[in-house]
């Protein structure tokens, strides 16, 4: 009598890179990340979901509820996800590039904020300023700000009420220089927190791209056999963690 193997369900998974560039290290994990599936993971899809299009995050383009198309198709998508996979890129110790945008009021801007949250921003600028019950009262205001993007700006507008991200189990890969990226792994966990994600704990994937073994060809593919099996192994557990929240 022939032994039946259980197939397991099948898990669709939303994969964002946070960095936009063509050759991109990060997004080509996720390429990798595909290719393993349809190899050695069965059961689970991966789509790559391409946050480009989105625009910076502008509440004036919300109306009665609803987003622009190209915002709502973003959110639909992670909405039918069973689970998010994340390729996060480390800018400046974080998540994510910076973008300078134009000269803006500050004091409009930041107006009544807590200094604490000026000192963990990602908002660059010299002020003169007083602190008042509280209030922080600005005595210059035009200056240069820096806003995060891209991948913080995709995950803003699926925070967006209601937030599709709640309740999704979700894994980190990264690589760069240095630690690999790790630092921003960090910086996204706190971020999940406040959006009900549910990332894996281990195994933990980073990836310093530039120390031999070479890690990617001239296109940006993953052709590192062993960076390959850790990345197989972040999938597997985070199949088998999406099984178990969903009671399969």
């Amino acid at each position: 009598m022939e032994a039946v193997t259980a197939i397991k369900p099948l898990i669709k998974v939303a994969a964002i890179s946070g960095s936009l560039r063509k050759g991109s290290f990060n997004t080509g994990l996720l390429r990798a990340a595909m290719e393993l599936t349809k190899e050695s993971v069965p059961g689970m899809h991966i789509e790559h979901i391409d946050i480009s299009p989105l625009p910076l995050i502008n509440t004036d383009l919300e109306s009665n509820g609803t987003y622009p198309p190209v915002v709502e198709a973003f959110r639909q998508k992670i909405l039918e996800a069973d689970s998010i996979l994340f390729a996060s890129p480390e800018y400046n110790f974080s998540v994510s590039e910076k973008i300078p945008l134009r000269e803006i009021d500050v004091g409009s801007f930041l107006q009544g904020m807590h200094p604490l949250i000026l000192s963990v921003s990602f908002v660059n600028f010299y002020l003169v300023l007083e602190e008042c019950n509280m209030t922080i009262n600005f005595v210059q205001s035009v200056y240069l700000v820096d806003i995060p993007a891209p991948l913080k700006n995709a995950i803003d507008w699926a925070s967006r009420s209601p937030n599709v991200w709640a309740d999704k189990p979700a894994a980190i890969i990264s690589t760069g220089g240095g630690f690999g990226g790790g630092r921003s792994q960090y910086h996204l966990r706190q971020i999940g927190v406040f959006l009900d994600l549910h990332f894996i704990n281990k195994p933990e994937f980073t990836l310093n791209a530039f120390q031999p073994p070479q890690k990617f060809d001239a296109e940006g593919n993953l052709v590192d056999e062993v960076a390959r099996e850790r990345l197989k192994q972040v999938l597997v557990s985070l199949q088998a963690f999406t099984l178990r929240l969903q009671g399969k």
